[in-house]
């Protein structure tokens, strides 16, 4: 995948949406791509959440307590909270098809963050807008 397609998709996330190209360039360039096969977990309930994973390609499952959840394809991503924090993951992420991933670890999306002080800013901004939508009255939070 080209690495303008990997940005396009890295904007397409929430939370990094209000960045701007060279910014998205920039933590696109210190993520990793890794394959999957189908069958094969990609994060495991209950371990230590340390990274951000963006389908590439493929198809996954998502599996809570031996259910099925949810599923995830192209363009679709997790794990976006443990690039803040280490909490446990809060399910099975399974690939159903060959997976690729963009992954972007926490250590490493920290050090380009580090960088430029703007990207921490407008990530920031981003958080506090999908607070305030989350908990507006009416949505699922408040009900």
């Amino acid at each position: 995948m080209a690495d303008q397609d990997r940005v396009e998709l890295l904007g397409s996330v929430p939370l990094f949406s209000a960045l701007s190209k060279r910014q998205l360039k920039g933590i696109a360039s210190s993520a990793l791509e890794r394959t999957f096969k189908p069958g094969e977990t990609i994060v495991t309930q209950g371990e230590k959440g340390i990274g951000f994973y963006l389908l590439l390609s493929g198809q996954a499952e998502v599996v809570r307590g031996g259910q099925k959840v949810g599923a995830l394809s192209t363009g679709q991503f997790f794990g976006e909270m443990a690039l803040v924090d280490e909490q446990p993951r809060t399910a099975d992420v399974k690939a159903t098809s060959d997976v690729r991933c963009l992954v972007l670890n926490r250590w490493e999306f920290w050090g380009a963050v580090g960088q430029d002080p703007e990207i921490i800013r407008a990530l920031f901004v981003e958080t506090v807008r999908r607070l305030r939508t989350a908990t507006a009255p009416g949505s699922a939070l408040t009900e």
